[in-house]
């Protein structure tokens, strides 16, 4: 079974199939055929949702809607609440410049620059999407439509699952590793119980640690248990 994911990141593919293969074990996840859009030349829709949900599905959506085939996307961003929850979905754009993230980085920081430390609370929040189309759910015995599974117009249906990854600020970068607010973000969830310190940025943990407590991890490892109904 075909799956595509709705993006150009090869990172996210990547991630998305350890997850599968972790999920669903080496025997099943080598029944899905993991591509993403960029592989199949398609452009990125126009993200007009006013959510990360309403985003993921229309990503997914619109591949799906190009292909036939399942299609799984997601959007995540900063949630700052003493900024009233910004960036928000605008976290990649927040400077105005959609991928720039030195300047998104920049400006986060002199927003913050008066804040005390205990007041930089901060979370990733990642709602992730799955839209089968209603061909192909028609010959997936496995997948059952519920009242978590609405079914669409075509017969086909769609889920979304959601995950959270929670933090402070810090007042300067540190780390060279992800992306994004990576180098000003402390995860709560530290790796091997450091303390004080000794706490680390998503910049300065490995990929494999930050998979596994980031926020997308997570809302993917959700999704996973949907795709094994796919397949029976």
């Amino acid at each position: 079974m075909r799956i595509i994911l709705a993006t150009h990141n090869n990172g996210k593919l990547s991630e998305l199939r350890e997850i599968l293969e972790e999920r669903l074990g080496a025997a099943a996840s080598k029944k899905l055929d993991l591509v993403t859009a960029g592989d199949l030349k398609l452009e990125d829709p126009v993200e007009t949702g006013t959510s990360f949900e309403e985003n993921a599905l229309l990503k997914a959506r619109f591949v799906a809607a190009a292909t036939g085939c399942v299609a799984v996307a997601d959007d995540s961003g900063l949630i700052v609440d003493i900024l009233g929850r910004a960036p928000g979905i605008l976290s990649a754009r927040w400077s105005g410049v959609h991928g720039d993230d030195k300047a998104n980085n920049e400006l986060l920081l002199h927003q913050l620059a008066d804040i005390p430390d205990n007041k930089r609370a901060a979370r990733f929040e990642c709602c992730a999407a799955l839209v089968v189309p209603g061909s192909v759910a028609q010959k997936a015995t496995g997948a059952v439509a519920s009242s978590s599974h609405p079914v669409t117009a075509d017969g086909g249906w769609e889920i979304t699952r959601t995950g959270e990854m929670t933090g402070t600020l810090l007042r300067s970068p540190k780390g060279i590793n992800g992306f994004g607010y990576d180098p000003l973000f402390v995860p709560d969830d530290q790796p091997l119980g450091r303390a004080g310190s000794d706490l680390l940025t998503s910049a300065q943990l490995s990929a494999q640690q930050k998979n596994a407590i980031s926020h997308r991890g997570k809302a993917f490892r959700a999704l996973a248990e949907d795709i094994q109904g796919l397949l029976g």
